[in-house]
């Protein structure tokens, strides 16, 4: 889990090659836990809810464009184009299919994308 979270913000700005299944999610897992303790210590210290807000905030803006690239690799290593992030945006059908995307396997190991990571 934590090198899969390493690996995440080392390649913040890596778009191609590719990231397995479990890379993806190990990285879905850490960031649900870090806003989970995000919350849980600004409610431990009261903080007021504009400064819990900005803080969450901070985190996320700080983590979309890793997050983004992430989700480019792991479309390349089930060989769909990163353009393929698109249908998430199509109401109802496009996350699901979306999600079936991301629960993907890879099909071989090698593909137009490079080596299995």
């Amino acid at each position: 889990m934590i090198e899969a979270y390493k690996k995440f913000w080392l390649n913040y700005t890596n778009f191609s090659g590719r990231s397995t299944r479990s890379d993806y999610w190990w990285v879905i897992l850490c960031n649900f836990l870090i806003g989970f303790i995000i919350g849980f210590i600004c409610g431990l210290l009261q903080l007021d809810q504009t400064v819990s807000l900005a803080i969450s905030s901070i985190y996320s803006l700080a983590a979309l464009i890793p997050g983004i690239a992430l989700v480019i690799r792991r479309l390349h290593d089930i060989n769909k184009s990163g353009w393929y992030y698109f249908m998430a945006l199509i109401p109802l059908a496009g996350p699901i299919i979306f999600l079936v995307y991301m629960l993907t396997d890879s099909v071989n190991e090698n593909n137009q994308y490079g080596e299995r990571a």
